[in-house]
């Protein structure tokens, strides 16, 4: 994921931003969640911050001073995303042909799932997501893979050997960056058009199909 993030950090710097001041040491509290942790779809729980940093009138920490850098350079890489919000433009098309552009959500649950082929973790949490689809899909549940794999090259040689049930598409809009994907397997639950929840790292499957039941028709 060292690719999608440093276009990230890119973009970001492209547009311009404020900037995010440090916390000097004395300040920092005695226990914090660290930003970057929970980003990554780490969470470490509350611990000993060794850095902070101040943007936008809010406080952000880090279990490690080297993250602070990073945060520095492009804080709105790690800003929580704040939800519900409108699906960032979208325009792919899935192996069956089919267009899955932001019109193609209106009406519609579906659980956008962030994967590459090398991912261990994304293909282990494959089988798990397809009985969740399985359970609910009579009840309008879909979802849509989405390979953040470079080349359609790799894609296709994964596929001649793998079976694959539910659409996939091949990231080639770079739509994770609107969604502030870092690292993956990262899910993301959009309804009508809108992002109602994420799930980065090693999901919690029991949220997952806990928030696909809530919003179900």
């Amino acid at each position: 994921m060292k690719t999608l993030l440093s276009i990230i950090v890119l973009s970001t710097m492209a547009l311009g931003q404020e900037k995010a001041i440090t916390i000097a040491k004395k300040d920092l509290p005695k226990l914090a969640e660290c930003l970057i942790c929970n980003a990554s779809g780490t969470p470490m729980g509350m611990e000993k911050p060794a850095a902070g940093a101040t943007y936008k009138g809010k406080n952000y920490y880090f279990c490690n001073s080297a993250e602070l850098p990073k945060f520095l350079k492009s804080p709105e890489v790690y800003i929580p995303l704040e939800l519900p919000m409108v699906l960032p433009d979208f325009n792919l098309i899935d192996t069956s042909g089919k267009v899955w552009n932001n019109e193609a959500f209106k009406g519609k649950l579906v659980l956008l799932d962030y994967w590459a082929t090398w991912c261990k973790p994304c293909l282990a949490l494959k089988p798990k997501l397809d009985t969740i689809r399985d359970s609910y899909k009579d009840q309008g549940l879909e979802i849509l893979s989405i390979s953040t794999d470079e080349k359609q090259a790799t894609l296709d040689k994964f596929f001649a050997k793998a079976k694959w049930d539910n659409p996939v598409a091949r990231d080639t809009n770079k739509t994770w960056a609107g969604l502030k994907v870092i690292t993956i397997p990262a899910l993301f639950l959009v309804k009508d058009g809108k992002v109602i929840a994420e799930f980065r790292g090693n999901p919690d499957l029991k949220a997952v199909e806990a928030a696909v039941k809530a919003n179900l028709k």
